[in-house]
């Protein structure tokens, strides 16, 4: 089989499991995989990245992430930016703020493809300091192809929010750790984290949606740092874990 014949016979693999049953359905597929969005899917299902695209593990305003299968038959995340619906101006604000970073454009499709190659930025430093996020795979255009999240069956981790939680006050003392060594090792600040976006996995947090991370002298990085503390604090509220917003910031700023 050819190249271009395989590439075919993947994206129709890719895209065999795509259900569109409602006029909702359909508004959102095609927000979701327009003719720019198909064709990097071919691309990335040529090179093996991706070989079937099943259901949704969660959807957003911005981008939808699917599970999928490699061409080796292993589990991955497959994070495709909504071109039509993301916040452009929430993005260029972030973006242009980073050091990482030179886009001078109003171009929206340009703007989201930055945005995707910054979480993989973002993710890839995070993981060079041993925290634990998902590994990124591949960044091309408005799709992120990282590592899954889950069981060996494919089922997604639960958000903390959703799992049960065996030994609150470790998994709090992990996630001060995690921010701490973001903020002073990897010089990055989340900058949206909450009980929405870690995922638990054998009792262990693992970080997500880090697309808006910052670099420590970023702007906005001390009002996101706060604001993730915060969430931190009314997470482990929840859990029973009673640790002011000062506490935890001294924790991180070795105050």
């Amino acid at each position: 089989m050819s190249k271009i014949s395989k590439a075919d016979d993947d994206l129709r693999k890719l895209l065999s499991e795509k259900r569109l049953k409602s006029d909702a359905d359909r508004r959102v597929g095609s927000e979701v995989f327009d003719n720019k969005t198909l064709k990097t899917l071919y691309t990335l299902a040529n090179h093996g990245y991706i070989h079937i695209l099943n259901g949704a593990i969660s959807t957003g305003k911005e981008a939808n992430v699917f599970k999928g299968l490699d061409e080796n038959g292993n589990f991955v995340a497959v994070k495709i930016y909504r071109i039509t619906t993301s916040d452009f101006k929430k993005m260029q604000n972030y973006i242009q703020g980073d050091p990482r970073f030179k886009v001078r454009t109003t171009n929206k499709r340009q703007v989201v493809n930055a945005w995707v190659n910054k979480e993989f930025r973002n993710l890839k430093r995070a993981r060079e300091h041993n925290v634990r996020v998902p590994r990124p795979i591949i960044a091309k255009d408005n799709i992120l192809v990282m590592e899954f999240i889950g069981d060996e069956e494919g089922n997604p981790a639960p958000l903390m929010k959703d799992a049960h939680i065996s030994d609150p006050d470790k998994l709090s003392k992990t996630l001060i750790n995690y921010v701490k060594i973001l903020y002073n090792d990897a010089k990055l600040v989340h900058g949206d984290l909450s009980n929405f976006n870690i995922l638990i996995k054998d009792d262990e947090p693992v970080i997500i949606d880090i697309s808006q991370g910052v670099v420590v002298d970023h702007p906005f990085s001390s009002e996101l740092l706060n604001r993730d503390i915060l969430n931190l604090t009314l997470a482990f509220k929840k859990l029973g874990v009673n640790i002011s917003e000062d506490e935890i910031k001294s924790e991180i700023m070795d105050l």
